[in-house]
């Protein structure tokens, strides 16, 4: 691989995960090459730094060579995430209106597990002698009932003074209506704080609710100093080595924005990494296709679920991380601790458990020789025979046969009273039915029947289980695609960029003031307008879609509603209303249903074509090698061919049992599925369709 053969300008994406930094370049004739490095949890940027010094090496090029032809560089950053989880993140002070002091400690009163009354919440982050109450008080028609006491802000910030608070969150009743005392109490603490981070939640997130909307500003303060630092260091390091745009960062919402826009509201970062998932399944799609999808993106660390339906990922407002509530526009996506390091451990009572707990990058499996003495999923494949010894993921890593051995006969099968093999096996039996119950999660649980669906079985570890949890889920087909072992680097670098905007307005559907209505769109849409300009977008590739929450009259949670190109309409605007209540809920009802806020998507089209197509299979493929796989404890070992997937081209078919190495993960199909590689070179499994 050299640099002869590029095609400059190029679109560069990197992810951060927590075993490999993956990164993506894929240059102007639409050559696509992927490079992985271990990742480095203690400074995510030398990740960053480490992979882009690989790829430049491996193609004979300067550094900053490889960057000064980059058009595009995003980047996917799990600092928000792990500050939030190793609770790493500032000390933080709150501004509350008086009588509101302890809201935030309060919560909502509702429990994730209801039989579960003794698990503790987390931990507040901002305590409450440093949730300082202050006076002043705007009303529920915005207008203001008392006036906002500057002395109280002042006393506030001089206590924050002495307690070396390094953030502060502004969070004061009904800022969504009228957020002016916040924006004053924000330029007060300027004078009378010695700090600089400022979060009101009024510009965070404007929603109705005082506890989300505190809980938002209060994380958004608690990760600002150390995200915000860390992603402008990282550019202005990146600039000074030849990048000649800033990077883009991936946001929660499934879409990118430079790092200048997101500064003040670093929580839209908490789901950087896997939200690239949207763009990924895009690609998958196609730009046109309206494609039923379930991704199943399983790593070293952990397995993220995406489902899109018709083409669209479902967007929420309501995310949890750690226990913390965040009210952040965030595609939904379900996590589960099911990677390729998950650590299968028994119990006192002796039984298997694989998960959640991981090995990550460093001691990482067993099989690497790095000190990891805990068996892993990755070390059962190599048992089983389904990875081969030897190097991994383009050399990244190296596996060790006889290190997995041990760590599974030591750790499980003497303690279980098994074989080698069967403890092995038991590991990833008990991790394909993890897999299977959090593809459930999200389609079953979300009124989507996924028997209609194509798995998308992605990451370094998905194309050894797509096909397995493809027939538990009853579907027909599971798709695997060949740059797996880099699916959200990818996704990348098809994600647009995206803003979300959002007001509260309270009205009846069916007796909206429209004067007012389209005003308070058309301030929405200037806002968007705005700030995709900046970024650089306008015309055609400046797209602006409109939204509504709407709900039932007395209903707690809205549904959200797009009004299509044709316009408002009350009554069209009922029925998508209904048509998603009765999927989601079972039901529909009459009566009233109320408006209770608008919002504006400005998206910022990215040019995407597809790589040319690559010329289909000219003749059957011969086999690399024949390898002993255990397959089942129905049909034990077997002699089963080996593919280089370089050799397998669009229209190839093979039937299962088969393996196919690629560069960056290992598909394993099973007896009685179909192996067809797809126009798109990716490998389509049609499960249960084997010709033998």
């Amino acid at each position: 691989m050299t640099s002869a053969s590029l095609v400059a300008p190029w679109r560069i994406g990197v992810d951060v995960g927590g075993t490999f930094t993956d990164m993506v370049l894929r240059d102007g004739a639409g050559t696509v090459r992927i490079f992985k490095s271990p990742s480095v949890p203690a400074d995510p940027s030398e990740g960053v730094l480490g992979v882009l010094r690989l790829a430049a090496r491996q193609l004979d090029l300067p550094l900053t060579a490889l960057l000064r032809d980059c058009a595009l560089f995003v980047h996917g950053s799990t600092v928000a995430t792990n500050t939030i989880l190793e609770k790493k993140g500032a000390r933080v002070g709150m501004l509350t209106t008086a009588g509101f002091r302890d809201s935030l400690e309060i919560r909502r009163g509702i429990r994730e597990n209801q039989w579960d009354h003794r698990a503790p919440f987390p931990e507040v982050l901002a305590p409450r002698f440093l949730r300082r109450p202050v006076r002043g008080r705007i009303a529920a028609d915005a207008s203001e009932l008392i006036p906002l006491s500057i002395e109280d802000v002042d006393a506030a910030g001089r206590l924050f003074t002495e307690e070396g608070v390094e953030s502060v969150a502004v969070c004061l009743f009904n800022s969504f209506l009228d957020g002016g005392h916040e924006r004053a109490s924000g330029k007060r603490l300027a004078q009378s704080w010695a700090g600089q981070w400022v979060s009101l939640s009024s510009e965070v997130m404007p929603t109705m609710g005082e506890y989300e909307r505190g809980s938002t500003a209060v994380v958004n303060a608690y990760i600002a100093p150390k995200v915000t630092s860390y992603l402008r260091a990282l550019d202005e390091q990146l600039r000074q080595l030849g990048l000649p745009r800033s990077l883009l960062l991936l946001q929660s919402n499934g879409g990118a924005v430079s790092v200048g826009q997101v500064a003040d509201r670093p929580v839209m970062l908490v789901l950087s990494g896997p939200a690239a998932g949207v763009g990924a399944l895009k690609g998958c799609a196609g730009p046109r296709e309206a494609a039923n999808l379930i991704s199943m993106e399983i790593g070293g660390t952990s397995c993220d679920v995406m489902v899109m339906a018709r083409g669209e990922v479902s967007v929420a407002d309501a995310l949890t991380i750690d226990g913390y509530h965040l009210t952040t526009p965030s595609v939904e996506i379900h996590t589960v601790g099911a990677g390729g390091g998950a650590i299968a451990w028994v119990d006192d009572a002796g039984l298997l458990h694989v998960g959640p707990r991981g090995a990550g990058a460093r001691p990482g499996p067993a099989a690497y020789g790095l000190g990891g003495e805990e068996p892993t999923v990755t070390d059962a494949q190599l048992v089983l025979g389904r990875l081969h010894p030897g190097p991994l993921a383009g050399g990244a890593v190296t596996l060790d046969g006889a290190l997995a051995r041990h760590a599974i006969e030591t750790k499980l099968a003497l303690p279980l009273g098994l074989s080698i093999e069967a403890a092995a096996a038991g590991v990833i039996r008990l991790l394909e039915q993890n897999l299977l119950h959090a593809v459930e999660r999200l389609s079953i649980e979300r009124g989507h029947n996924p028997a209609t669906f194509t798995l998308v079985a992605a990451g370094g570890a998905g194309p050894m289980h797509g096909a397995n949890v493809a027939r538990a889920l009853g579907a027909t087909r599971a798709l695997l695609p060949r740059a797996a072992g880099a699916f959200c680097a990818m996704g990348m670098l098809q994600s647009d960029v995206r803003q979300d905007y959002l007001q509260v307005y309270l009205a009846d559907l069916d007796k909206v003031d429209r004067a007012g209505f389209d005003a308070a769109f058309a301030q929405l849409e200037a806002r968007a307008g705005d700030a995709l300009a900046r970024e650089g977008f306008s015309g055609k590739s400046a797209v602006l879609e409109r939204e509504m929450d709407l709900r039932y009259d007395g209903q707690q949670w809205p549904v959200r509603v797009a009004i299509g190109a044709q316009g408002f309409d009350p009554v069209l605007a009922r029925k998508a209303f209904e048509a998603e209540h009765q999927r989601l809920f079972g039901h529909i009802q009459p009566g009233r249903i109320d408006i209770t806020a608008l919002r504006v998507v400005g998206r910022g089209l990215l040019d995407w074509t597809p790589p040319a197509a690559r010329a289909p299979q000219a003749a059957s493929p011969k086999p690399r090698e024949i390898r002993k796989v255990w397959i089942d404890p129905a049909s034990g070992w077997r002699d089963v061919p080996v593919y280089d997937g370089a050799d397998l081209a669009p229209g190839c078919r093979l039937d299962g049992p088969l393996l196919v190495e690629e560069r960056t993960t290992t598909a394993f199909i099973g007896p009685g599925d179909a192996l067809e590689v797809d126009a798109r070179d990716d490998f389509l499994v049609h499960v249960g369709a084997s010709r033998q």
